[in-house]
């Protein structure tokens, strides 16, 4: 088992051996064989087929391929048959030893027809008399190399030496594709692990329970549209027995949404507990984004201060969807003064209060509702809204199911969020 430098002009020269008729059926069937195995994909099982198959075919004592490892410097052992004194892992120095290491150096192969006379054979498993070295090359880099030993002096002529080279220029490929293939499917494992985890910590910064309130029943609830989502909601206690109620929507979708979100929720609760009125809070808040975020990025909001003393919602919106009021009279949008959204420019905005009576009802929630569209493109809307938050029975479970149902059988495109407030 080893490597060694160049193969001498001799040893393509020397007279041929005829071969069998048995040998040349094996050898076609290995040459069909190199087309069949570019199929698979998987790194551990096309190895080990490649080495068990060659050995049982040539009868060799073993087989293996190493891989080269870039940081290691080394070509490490990754399949191996009939090989008893090294496993899986085990590691020869490019250009410096065995027949191996000093293949993967000058990417050419080297035959040692009696191994007791070759400079560069590593003595191994009892009875090797002669061993090949063939590197595995992609787009003249050497990636591996295949080595095949036999218990027979010059067991290879030079026709299987031939067909074998042949043979590794399918094993390099499809090794190549292999490789990259896992390397793809761990980067992807990698990153589905890194979302649910975000995915753990987003779900994490949404209000565990619903806030109490004296005369009133407050509810909320985020649907995302991916793993991680750029919606969010919270309730925050302010002085007084007031309460500050707040549903973003912050532009674009994933991962990125959801870390602007994050950064987001985060400077806001620090604003609202200073006791700043709604229109202070989000002139503050935009202030710092416009400072911070990237280019382009903003945040829609609906801010609002609930004072149960005054049964009042006194809030400001940053170009997000107005609240939705039901009362005696209706269901209605409750439409103040909008400024732009968060991050865009500096700004101030204003406020508007809304009389919660007893019985009404009022609704926030991002645009992922009304603009989710069934299978016909067909927007669910802000009439639909109305006529199923008109309902007594309605609530933010109700509101998310049935949105879910009118976009069925697709998926909503956008994230879905609301904050139902109910007076008792």
């Amino acid at each position: 088992m080893g490597t060694s430098p160049r193969t001498s002009e001799a040893a393509f020269l020397r007279p041929t051996r005829p071969l069998r008729r048995d040998q040349v059926d094996e050898l076609l069937k290995l040459q069909k064989a190199a087309k069949k195995i570019s199929s698979i994909l998987d790194l551990d099982q096309l190895i080990d087929r490649i080495v068990n198959d060659i050995a049982i075919s040539f009868g060799c004592v073993e087989a293996n391929i190493y891989l080269k490892d870039d940081v290691r410097q080394e070509m490490v052992l990754t399949g191996v048959c009939g090989c008893t004194m090294h496993g899986k892992g085990h590691g020869l120095k490019i250009g410096k030893e065995g027949m191996v290491g000093y293949v993967a150096a000058p990417g050419q192969m080297r035959y040692a027809p009696d191994v007791s006379r070759d400079a560069y054979y590593l003595a191994c498993e009892p009875g090797t008399q002669s061993e090949v070295a063939i590197p595995l090359e992609v787009d003249g880099e050497v990636i591996g190399v295949f080595t095949a030993s036999h218990h027979e002096l010059d067991a290879f002529p030079a026709e299987q030496l031939r067909i074998l080279q042949a043979l590794c220029s399918h094993v390099a490929v499809a090794v190549h594709n292999a490789r990259r293939f896992q390397q793809e499917r761990l980067e992807k494992e990698r990153m589905n692990r890194e979302v649910q985890e975000a995915r753990v910590i987003q779900e994490a910064l949404l209000p565990k329970t619903p806030p109490f309130i004296p005369g009133f029943s407050i509810a909320g609830l985020s649907s995302p549209a991916g793993v991680v989502g750029g919606d969010w909601y919270d309730f925050i206690p302010l002085d007084d027995g007031r309460w500050g109620l707040v549903l973003a929507d912050v532009s674009g979708k994933g991962t990125a949404a959801a870390l602007l979100m994050s950064a987001t929720r985060g400077m806001l609760r620090s604003l609202a507990e200073a006791c700043c009125t709604p229109a202070e809070v989000l002139t503050k808040l935009n202030r710092l984004m416009v400072e911070d975020f990237p280019n382009g990025r903003f945040v829609t909001m609906v801010y609002g201060a609930l004072d149960p003393a005054t049964r009042t919602f006194t809030f400001a919106n940053a170009g997000h969807l107005p609240p939705l009021l039901v009362d005696s009279s209706g269901a209605r949008c409750v439409r103040g003064e909008s400024g732009l959204p968060l991050g865009l420019s500096f700004g101030t905005f204003s406020e508007s209060t809304v009389h919660l009576p007893e019985g009404s009802r009022l609704l926030l929630y991002s645009d992922g509702i009304t603009e989710a569209f069934n299978g016909n493109e067909e927007e669910y809307g802000i009439s639909r809204l109305e006529s199923h938050f008109a309902q007594a029975s309605a609530c933010a479970e109700s509101i998310l199911r049935d949105v879910r149902n009118f976009s069925a059988p697709e998926s909503l495109r956008d994230d879905a969020t609301v904050i139902v407030i109910q007076a008792a």
